[in-house]
């Protein structure tokens, strides 16, 4: 599956460039507004908690079929999220690159690029599209081109959060760079999730790197497991977008003491 999507990658990539080169693509870079602070939004309360945009995944399927990303980002809003990821891959996680500026026309929060990103020239896009961070994955990325793409989107204003899944990748995302370590708890062969991942690999992250948990974190319970392992930073998809009120949901994983602001 993960070969399968990494190729689909490749291709559209190749198709893009078809449609805009990267020296147009750069041109069109100039005057756009500031990013907003993504580092800073995961640090400005006890529990900062990343809702996602996502429409599908290989694991459970379609999620949620119709409606507008911009209705589910201003619910998210609502609810008190730090931060919004939106899924832009499109053939097997059912997003569309156009979800970042529909998202950022209704709200204020930092927004995530969460894609398979490959190549150099998906951080201009994503800089072009209005995303104020993305996701780079350790494991995708060998070698120096990990450092260099995260040399390449602080240089465009963008966030990085390097996503892994081991102790190994964990040292070279610190070793590139990587101010913001995102823990995936999900097995990439088996797909299966356990949180127990966030718990072994969250001793080895420097108090001065965000810690972000990713994938199957569903209930505040699991949230009070991790904070006690020091985490503060948390992406939620699949329980947020299948919930009956996002809103609701959101306000239960913060905690009553979070209130909804």
């Amino acid at each position: 599956m993960i070969q399968e999507i990494l190729k689909e990658k490749t291709r559209q990539v190749a198709r893009s460039r078809e449609r805009l080169p990267l020296a147009k693509l750069e041109n069109r870079l100039g005057g756009l507004p500031p990013t907003r602070d993504f580092h800073a939004a995961l640090g400005h309360r006890p529990l900062a908690i990343i809702a996602e945009i996502k429409r599908r995944s290989p694991s459970r399927g379609w999620i949620w079929r119709g409606g507008d990303p911009r209705e589910i980002a201003s619910m998210y809003q609502r609810g008190g999220a730090a931060a919004i990821s939106v899924l832009t891959e499109e053939r097997f996680f059912g997003g569309h690159p156009e979800f970042i500026p529909q998202a950022r026309e209704l709200v204020t929060l930092p927004l995530l690029r969460k894609d398979f990103i490959l190549d150099p020239y998906e951080i201009y896009e994503t800089r072009l599209l209005g995303a104020d961070a993305l996701l780079l994955i350790a494991g995708f990325l060998q070698g120096a081109r990990l450092a260099r793409m995260i040399e390449l989107a602080f240089h465009l204003g963008l966030q990085p959060l390097v996503e892994v899944h081991d102790a190994q990748e964990l040292e070279r995302a610190l070793d590139a760079g990587a101010t913001i370590i995102g823990i995936n708890n999900r097995d990439l062969r088996s797909l299966r999730t356990d949180i127990r991942r966030t718990l072994e690999l969250a001793p080895l992250v420097p108090p001065s790197v965000r810690l972000v948990s990713e994938s199957g974190i569903r209930s505040r319970h699991e949230l009070e497991l991790l904070m006690q392992a020091g985490v503060r930073a948390f992406l939620v998809g699949s329980a947020l977008m299948e919930a009956q009120d996002p809103v609701e949901k959101l306000l239960e994983l913060r905690g009553s003491g979070e209130g909804a602001g």
